[in-house]
This record gives structure tokens, C-alpha cells and sequence, in this order.
């Protein structure tokens, strides 16, 4: 609708794509033109011509477009006579006007003169394929059709781009895509017009024997805005759900994931259509350089690349902008071995870690989790992986210990785990009483108070728009129970992700607070004579997009399937030693004491919200059935990776031995004392259980699980726990007075 230079306002280079029918549909239709004296040579020559006069520079065309699918079909004869050109348009003139060509003849003798061009100037052919106008045929739209275009030794050299994902015969593009070199694939329009699911499966389907390098995707956007918007916007929800499953499968690693989004997205398009974005132009370019894609320093300033070690401590180290795009970005940056053997108030290993200051690991930045700080715009941040040398992971690290064990989970039971996280955290303000600065609570209003929540509102706002910016998504949020104190609760999502995300997500919201003037502690039990902060995970057992940890007809019990049975009952025969990862301070366990909602003895219960493991039955979820498990002794100092690879393994160990679980608690476990086992009451207990848990130590390494309980019988020594409680405090951004 609007001249071609217009679009440079939107976006930094401008091509047409220009449709053959089209023009010949304009040449005939022009009424400066004799139809009586017209023969197929005389249209040719001006169609030639034409088409001719447009490609690059002059025009800017970077490609040919051809809906002869919608017309008559993909089964074209690049072989058809003249004799029965001459005769396709001396009907198609002899029709009304304005015309629409229809004849077949016709419509493969201009396919094959225009491919003839676009060959001889390196132009790509665009081909409508699958679905598409209401009148079109959809026997006829298979891309397999084609197979006598692509044969042709004279088109060889042509790429041929499938467009619409060739929806809803996927199958056979991706199939063409891996046969034919000249063969490339398209998925606009099939994304948003599909449902989900639709969108998904046959994004798996092109990519099934397609080369990601010659996968692409476009908008397809037409007749109003918003089609753009949500072709781009479904498109990265599509793509982020195939390839996180795919390396979740072990199909890709993270690096190959993020280079295959680069791909998709813009580089296979950029060198397709010669777009060079570096400068605007279109022009014949072959390659683009990894630089021109990212922003630059005078845009960001700083990338902190974040990892979460063995004590639960949030740390980074800052690469300016330049440096990390040119160099970090793909060989990462040097760390000691010692790194994860730190304890949380001494920046040295802890005794019988095995871990020291001799060896270097590298942290590879996982750029699918690069993120742009709302808080700070001239910074990012990205999680790192711990890997000894390039593409192979350290043993110590959590995120792989995570996807290893998820891995284990998958390839016996075909099973994944998808988690949400509940942040409890209190808000403290400064009084400054004389000389003295204190931090006391934002306030004292009770649980769920309205007052508390329009007190904290414009807070809370910014916490939430930055939350959803960091596409971190936000169920519920109020005011908890103890003075001053919060929980936001987010969505459940592939516990590998929804570990990522947790840590985001307390990065999001201390750094909010300390904008608005105020600290926030997610430390479990920052004043002994409150309610403590836990960091409550719901958990569900999925397979092939369903809820499987949920009961059916065939198998039912107290809501549960089998699997999911199994599976809680592991998690509850290994819960003292999973203490040691999920509860991970002695502050953990002033926090975990009976009738304050944290699980004090050990047991299950529906809808027990005392017992350490509940099974939940949320709205719309029938009252016989129950949709996941939460386990309430999980909270913020622990290592949201270890936390969750600890109880996928003792799930693991559930599902392969068949374990039951006791009948469940119905009542307040405190009532049933003398007959129930308390959970471990400090961390020297929890430490000693997973010591001895041989379960744990196979499945989630040995040497990891060393390290993990020398770093915590170093926080038990009495003349460090003053140090441990303060250290929280200022990790976490609190300080107050009585302590």
C-alpha cells in the first residue's frame, strides 16, 4: 500500500518479491495493448522485457513469487509447448476483463520463462504451496508435484523456497528440502493461521529432515497490522516450545538451539535474499558476519554472564558489550575449579569439596537466555554453562546436572517434569532514628491485605512489567502473612527453563525494590518471631503435551496416575536427603517447624498445605483428580538446578522400582506426632541422609554431591553460623537491627 523507500522507516533493508501472474495479468489487462494483434511471441517479448527491466539494483527485487498453485496446480510442465501456450492465452484472452489467469498451459510456460530469469540474474522463485486462497485445489498444491521442475538440469541452480510450510503436507517440503540442494522452506502464514498445536507439529515436521539452514520464516503479514504482530509473536513461542523439546531430547545443545534461531529468523533469509543489513542495501552478498546482529556498545554497555553455584549464590562477571559479542559470546571466560566449592560467606572451597584453585573451567554464555535488564537498558545478562572445554560439560555444573537427569527421566519413562515456582520474599524500608539507619518492615499488614498491595503497588507494577518483559509469566501476586512480606507466583513451565527463570525472577525483584528505596530478602527465616519465606514448587509429570501425573478411569490413586504415584513416592522416600539441595542453610530449618505451613514432619496429603508434599487440585480440575504435587520445603537459598535434578532423581529411583506411598495425612501432621517422622530439624540431619543416599549420589554424580555437603558441613561449623546468617542478610539485602 505504500511506496517501497516508506518501509525503511520500520526496518533496516527493503526488498520486493514480485509475482509473475501478476504482472502478466497486468500486461494483458492494460488496455494500451491490441489483443486482437497479440501472439504468444509478441506477449512474451514485452512479459521478457518486463520482467527484465526489474531485477537488482534498479528495482531492488530480491525474489520471484509464483501462485500457480493456487491456479492450477504444482504439477508443472517446464517441458510445455508453444503450441499449447499459444492456445492457453489466445482463451485467456478471449475472456472478460479484468483477467485472471487460470489455463495451465499458460501458467507453466510463464513459470518456465521466469525461471529461466531467475536463474540467469540469481534471483530466488517463491512457490506458493498448501493452503492458501478459497478457491484453490489442495490435491493439487502438494509440493511434490514438482519433482519435474526440480529434475530440470536447467533449474538446478535455481532455489525454489516453499512457502506456507507447505501446510498441510510438511512432511513432503522437509523431505524435498533434504533431496533437493535448490529446495529451501518457508513457514509464514501456517504461524499464527494454524491452532497451536498445529503451529507446532508442523514446525516439527519441517524440521524433522529439513537442514535448519535453509529454514525460514516470514510474517506473511497482510490486510492489517496485527497480522504481523502475530505472525512474529506466535512464531517465537513456536519456535522457542520445538527446539527447547529438541534439546530436552539431545537432538541439539543449547549453542546449536540459539545458532538455529539466528538461522530461522534472519541469517538464512539475509544471505537467501542478499539483504544486507549492515548498511540497509540490497546487493549480492554471501555471507554475514555475526557482528551486524547484535547490539552494539553504544546501545549496551555491559553483559553479566550469571551463573548459581553450590551454595545458592547469585554471581557474575561483567563483559563489556564489544568483547562479549566478538569473543565471549562463543569461547566464554575462564573460572576456577574452586568456583563451586565456595560457601556462601567465604570466597574460598570448603574442606573436602576436592575442589581448589588449581584448573580452569569456561562459562559459556546460553544465549536462548539473553535478556535485556528492565531495570538497567544499557546492560544484559545470560546464563552461563560450565563446560571443561568447548561443547563439554563439567560434571559440577547445575544446569547440565539438570538436563541430565530430566534426560535419564525422558529416555526410560518418555516423561518431562515442568515446574512453578512461588517467590516469598519481605520488603524492609529504612529508619534513620538519630545516628542509627535501621531496615524495618514496609509494613504490618496481614495475609492477602489490600492496604499492603496499594502500599506496594507501583512496585509491584514495575516488578511485573519487568517480569513479562524477561517473558517470565506472573499467575498471581499478594501480600503474605508475615510483616512487610510478598509472594509472586509464576507460571509452570520445563523445569530446566523454570530454574533459569526463578533466578530472573529474584534478580528482577531486589533490583526493582532497591530502585523504589527498598530491600528485599528471600531469606527463609529473616526474623525468628515471623513467618518464614519459602520458595514453594509445584511440579507435573508430562508426556506429549499431556498431564500425565494426573488419575484417570484406567488408574486412580487419591487423583494420582501410576506414573505420578511412583513418582511422588520416590520423592517422599529421598525427601530428608533432598533437604540438603532444596533447604540448604541451617536458616532453612527455623523455617520448617510444625503448624506454620512448611512441611515439619514427613508425609503427604491432598490439599495438605502442612505437609512437606501436597497434591493439588486447582479450578477446573474435577475433585477426584489432582493436576500436580508442591513440596513446601524449597526455599531461596537453595539452587533452583540442584533443587529440582534432586527430585527428579528420586523420582527416577520411584518410577523404576515401582514405590507406593503411605496412606496420606488428611489433618494438621502435628496432631499425629508420636506417629509420624519429623523431617530433618537442621542441616546437619539432611546432610547426613543425602551422605548415605546412594540414589542421589549415582544419578546426579558423585563428585557434585561431594562438594554439595562439604559446602554445607562447612555453614554447620558453630563459629561460622553468625557469618551464614549475615552473609544472607546481605546477599539477599537486609539488614536489621536485633541482628
Amino acid at each position: 500500500m505504500l511506496e517501497l523507500e516508506a518501509h525503511k522507516a520500520f526496518v533496516p533493508a527493503v526488498g520486493r518479491i514480485l509475482r509473475i501472474e501478476k504482472l502478466a495479468e497486468t500486461i494483458i489487462n492494460d488496455e494500451s495493448f491490441s489483443v486482437s494483434s497479440w501472439t504468444l511471441d509478441s506477449f512474451t517479448e514485452i512479459f521478457v522485457t518486463k520482467l527484465k527491466s526489474y531485477p537488482p539494483p534498479s528495482n531492488k527485487i530480491v525474489g520471484l513469487k509464483s501462485i500457480a498453485a493456487y491456479r492450477s496446480g504444482l504439477e508443472i510442465d517446464p517441458n510445455v509447448s508453444r503450441a499449447d501456450a499459444e492456445d492457453g492465452l489466445r482463451k485467456e484472452l478471449s475472456g472478460q476483463r479484468p483477467l485472471r489467469i487460470t489455463n495451465k498451459n499458460l501458467i507453466d510456460y510463464l513459470f518456465t520463462c521466469s525461471l529461466e530469469i531467475a536463474v540467469s540474474y540469481d534471483l530466488p522463485m517463491q512457490i506458493h504451496t498448501g493452503f492458501g486462497d478459497k478457491d484453490l485445489d489442495l490435491r493439487k498444491c502438494n509440493p511434490l508435484h514438482l519433482r519435474a521442475v526440480l529434475e530440470d538440469a536447467r533449474f538446478s541452480k535455481c532455489q525454489i523456497v516453499l512457502l506456507h510450510a507447505s501446510y498441510p503436507f510438511s512432511k513432503e517440503a522437509s523431505y524435498l528440502a533434504s533431496v533437493y540442494s535448490q529446495v529451501y522452506l518457508d513457514f509464514g502464514l501456517a504461524i499464527p493461521k494454524l491452532s497451536v498445536q498445529g503451529m507446532t507439529s508442523s514446525l516439527k515436521e519441517l524440521l524433522e529432515l529439513a537442514p535448519i539452514k535453509k529454514v525460514m520464516f516470514s510474517t506473511d503479514g497482510y490486510a492489517f497490522p496485527e497480522t504481523y504482530y502475530l505472525g512474529a509473536r506466535r512464531a517465537r513461542d513456536v519456535v522457542y516450545h520445538v527446539l527447547s523439546a529438541a534439546c530436552e531430547d539431545g537432538d541439539l545443545s543449547i549453542q546449536e538451539a540459539t545458532d538455529a534461531i539466528e538461522d530461522i529468523f534472519r541469517r538464512n533469509a539475509m544471505c537467501l535474499y542478499k539483504l544486507n543489513v549492515a548498511n540497509g542495501s540490497v546487493g549480492q552478498i554471501t555471507t554475514v558476519t555475526d557482528n551486524s546482529i547484535f547490539l552494539s556498545e553504544q546501545d549496551v554497555l555491559f553483559v553479566r554472564v550469571v551463573w548459581n553455584d553450590a551454595s545458592g549464590q547469585h554471581r557474575c562477571r561483567v563483559v563489556p558489550a564489544g568483547r562479549f559479542y566478538d569473543i565471549a559470546r562463543k569461547k566464554g571466560i575462564g573460572l576456577t575449579f574452586a568456583s563451586m566449592g565456595m560457601t556462601s560467606f567465604t570466597d574460598g572451597p570448603a574442606d573436602g569439596s576436592n575442589l581448589t584453585g588449581v584448573g580452569e573451567i569456561r562459562l559459556v554464555p546460553d544465549m536462548s537466555t539473553l535478556l535485556r535488564l528492565p531495570w538497567s537498558r544499557r546492560e544484559e545478562m545470560v546464563m552461563a554453562e560450565m563446560q571443561i572445554r568447548p561443547g563439554e560439560a563439567w560434571e559440577y555444573c547445575p544446569r547440565n546436572t539438570l538436563r541430565k537427569v530430566t534426560k535419564v527421566l525422558l529416555d526410560e519413562f518418555n516423561v518431562t517434569m515442568k515446574a512453578g515456582f512461588e517467590n516469598e520474599f519481605y520488603l524492609r524500608k529504612k529508619l534513620v532514628s538519630g545516628e542509627k539507619e535501621l531496615w524495618v518492615p514496609f509494613d504490618n499488614s496481614p495475609y492477602c491485605s489490600t492496604t499492603a498491595f496499594d502500599g506496594a503497588s507501583s512496585m509491584l507494577q514495575e516488578i511485573y512489567t519487568s517480569l513479562k518483559a524477561a517473558d517470565i509469566v506472573v499467575e498471581q501476586l499478594h501480600a503474605e502473612s508475615g510483616k512487610g512480606q510478598f509472594e509472586i507466583a509464576l507460571k509452570y513451565v520445563l523445569c530446566s527453563l523454570a530454574a533459569d527463570k526463578l533466578i530472573y525472577a529474584r534478580e528482577i525483584i531486589k533490583s526493582v525494590a532497591r530502585k523504589h528505596g527498598l530491600l528485599a530478602t528471600f531469606l527463609p527465616k529473616p526474623d525468628l518471631n515471623d513467618i518464614g519465606s519459602g520458595s514453594h514448587v509445584h511440579l507435573s509429570l508430562w508426556e506429549n503435551d499431556q498431564n500425565v501425573f494426573m488419575g484417570s478411569s484406567e488408574y486412580n490413586y487419591y487423583g494420582m496416575s501410576r506414573v505420578g504415584e511412583n513418582f511422588l513416592a520416590g520423592v517422599y522416600h529421598h525427601l530428608p536427603s533432598i533437604l540438603a539441595f532444596t533447604a540448604p542453610h541451617p536458616n532453612s530449618y527455623n523455617r520448617i517447624q510444625p503448624n506454620t505451613w512448611s512441611g515439619a514432619y514427613q508425609c503427604w496429603g491432598k490439599e495438605n498445605r502442612e505437609a512437606p508434599l501436597r497434591t493439588a487440585c486447582p479450578p477446573g480440575i474435577p475433585l477426584d483428580l489432582v493436576s500436580n504435587f508442591e513440596i513446601k520445603a524449597f526455599d531461596a537459598c537453595a539452587n533452583p538446578h540442584l533443587g529440582l535434578a534432586a527430585i527428579v532423581a528420586a523420582g527416577i529411583d520411584g518410577l523404576r522400582k515401582g514405590l507406593k506411598l503411605p496412606e496420606p495425612t488428611e489433618s494438621n501432621p502435628a496432631d499425629y506426632a508420636s506417629k509420624l517422622k519429623r523431617m530433618p530439624q537442621d542441616l546437619t540431619e539432611s546432610v547426613e541422609a543425602l551422605a548415605a543416599d546412594e540414589i542421589l549420589h549415582d544419578l546426579i554424580g558423585d563428585k557434585l554431591v561431594t562438594a554439595v555437603i562439604a559446602v554445607r558441613k562447612v555453614s554447620l561449623k558453630k563459629e561460622t553460623l553468625f557469618f551464614v546468617f549475615l552473609t544472607c542478610y546481605f546477599d539477599q539485602l537486609v539488614i536489621f537491627g536485633p541482628y
